[in-house]
């Protein structure tokens, strides 16, 4: 039975059945794409293994984050594709187009052979699997922030919309509870060797919950009474896009809005797990386990701040959120080494480490094509400290000398790979790696971080401070993005700004600040990525949006 549509401007305080519905509908369906989404993002450790064995193992895993963000690149595409089909055919028939991708696609992840098994194939079908994956993606959102906005009764559109901005911080911690369950019923060594697999193959059942809930949805009522008043867009992308007034909102949309949100939201969620795991060596399941209780705490607050919106507005919500971040985020990461890893904080100071080498030597470690080969000595010495997590200062080395690494009073000689083949390369590495551990251990730097040493209580209080970051800029975007553009192009006009800055400059930033600080020596050093974005954002939005939030959306 179809889902009973309220009237189109019920009184601002009546909350009926029909919009209860309606919310629920559209939100669940999109925690199940965003879980589907967020599984290889919280597995690209095991699947840089399984899928960019042939690659050492610092590129494999930049290279699997550059796979996780070519799902992200193309979501602009999938917002202009799936916007335009649902400001021409409607909102409904677009959610179930997007959904059954989604689902297909991840379920085919899980049942993909490995690299070992069908060799290079295997990497090119995952990245085209993901590909699918970022343009369903691209649809998706718009057309749930569009449905759930042209629902809901007036003065209240920052409030049901924020039940949909809940959905990707839902769909994470759905993903992280699986692949916990799955790591903990199987143990460590099955779950990496085929168990990792059963999360994505559990998607099967979600697409047909998911496709059953949707089902039950009308069409939405603004985009019912556009068409039969026959005022529907014909051309949804050139209004949008070559129009000089609409376009200039979708620019500021973007650079004053969603590229601020989503750096804050990628930093206070995806790259602090990565940082727990890789820079500070916390182990996934004690990693993902304070995540998901930081979720957990924080996730009532996307509604709180929804909710907060349509009393004080959009703008002044958005903006702060960005400020405080960009203004804290060097202190709260510092913290979360000093009560994570303690010891690695300490070794850092009684023991630096020093990379001495010539600058003309050392390489900006960013292949996004896969196809370099970082065999000098300084990218060497600096690509096996990266993936330790160890903090270094740079020092400038005569021209043409070798590299080495000066950990305390201990001097390492580095190695030239150009001119040594695959098999004696890969000898003399291991070699080096080994005469380097040694000695970083001997100096005191943890392999690991010793679960008995993380002040895990402080850990989760930080966590739980970036996460209401992301909530408060998070919350009110959709109201703001929705009530900037008319109804005969909202799909298309909002999706766009949506995911350039959530797909791009969002999508971007673990593989980003990870190439940062591998070039820096600085863990912290790429910060200042979502540092710099947000703080572009917090001045062209002030500078230039209006506030929305009393807007007549029906126009």
């Amino acid at each position: 039975m179809a889902a009973v549509i309220p009237p189109l401007q019920p009184d601002a305080g009546e909350i009926t059945s029909g919009h209860r519905k309606v919310i629920f509908a559209s939100s669940l369906g999109t925690v199940f794409e965003w879980y589907d989404f967020y599984l290889y993002g919280s597995l690209a450790a095991i699947i840089a293994k399984q899928f960019f064995s042939a690659l050492n193992p610092t590129s494999a895993f930049i290279f699997a984050l550059l796979a996780f963000a070519a799902g992200f690149a193309v979501r602009p595409f999938g917002a202009l594709l799936f916007g335009r089909l649902g400001d021409l055919v409607g909102r409904k028939h677009t959610f179930l187009i997007t959904i059954v991708i989604m689902g297909i696609s991840t379920f085919l992840v899980g049942i993909l052979p490995s690299y070992a098994s069908i060799g290079v194939a295997a990497p090119i079908i995952l990245i085209a699997l993901r590909m699918l994956q970022g343009l369903a993606l691209g649809g998706e959102y718009g057309g749930a922030a569009t449905y759930v906005a042209e629902h809901a009764p007036a003065g209240k559109r920052g409030l049901y919309t924020s039940f949909i901005q809940t959905t990707a911080t839902l769909g994470l911690f759905l993903s992280l509870l699986v692949i916990l369950g799955c790591r903990m019923a199987l143990g460590a060594e099955a779950f990496e060797a085929w168990g990792w697999r059963i999360p994505f193959l559990l998607s099967a059942i979600l697409l047909v919950i998911s496709v059953y809930i949707r089902l039950q949805l009308n069409e939405s009522p603004l985009f019912r009474q556009m068409k039969e008043a026959g005022t529907q867009s014909k051309a949804p992308l050139t209004e949008s896009f070559a129009n000089w007034k609409n376009g200039r909102i979708v620019l500021l949309a973007l650079l004053g809005a969603t590229a601020g949100q989503a750096v804050v939201w990628y930093a206070g969620q995806f790259y602090a797990l990565f940082f727990l795991t890789q820079t500070l060596k916390i182990d996934g399941t004690t990693a993902n386990l304070l995540m998901a209780a930081a979720l957990v705490i924080g996730t009532p607050f996307f509604i709180v701040f929804g909710w907060l919106s349509d009393r004080v507005g959009r703008k002044p919500i958005i903006l702060a959120g960005c400020l405080i971040a960009a203004a804290t985020y060097f202190p709260i990461f510092a913290a979360l080494a000093h009560y994570g890893n303690p010891a690695l904080e300490a070794a850092s100071k009684s023991s630096p480490v020093v990379v001495v080498a010539d600058p003309a030597d050392c390489s900006f470690q960013f292949d996004p094509v896969g196809k370099k080969v970082f065999n000098r000595s300084c990218d060497i010495a600096k690509s096996a400290l990266a993936k330790s997590g160890v903090t270094y200062r740079n020092a400038v080395a005569p021209a043409g000398s070798l590299a080495s690494v000066k950990v305390g009073d201990t001097v390492i000689s580095s190695l030239d790979g150009r001119a040594l083949d695959a098999t004696a390369f890969k000898d003399a590495s291991a070699e080096f790696n080994a005469e380097l551990t040694a000695a970083l251990a001997s100096a005191g730097y943890p392999p690991k971080a010793d679960p008995a040493g993380i002040n895990k209580g402080m850990v989760l209080l930080l966590l739980v401070i970036l996460v209401l970051y992301v909530t408060m800029v998070y919350g009110p975007i959709a109201a703001w993005l929705v009530e900037l553009f008319p109804t005969r192009i909202r799909y298309t006009s909002m999706s766009l700004p949506y995911h350039i800055g959530n797909g791009w400059f969002g999508g971007f930033l673990p593989t980003t600040a990870f190439a940062l600080v591998a070039f820096s020596g600085d863990i912290y050093f790429g910060l200042w990525y979502p540092i710099l974005i947000a703080l572009m954002t917090v001045v062209l939005g002030a500078l230039f949006l209006p506030e929305t939030r009393d807007v007549d959306i029906s126009r």
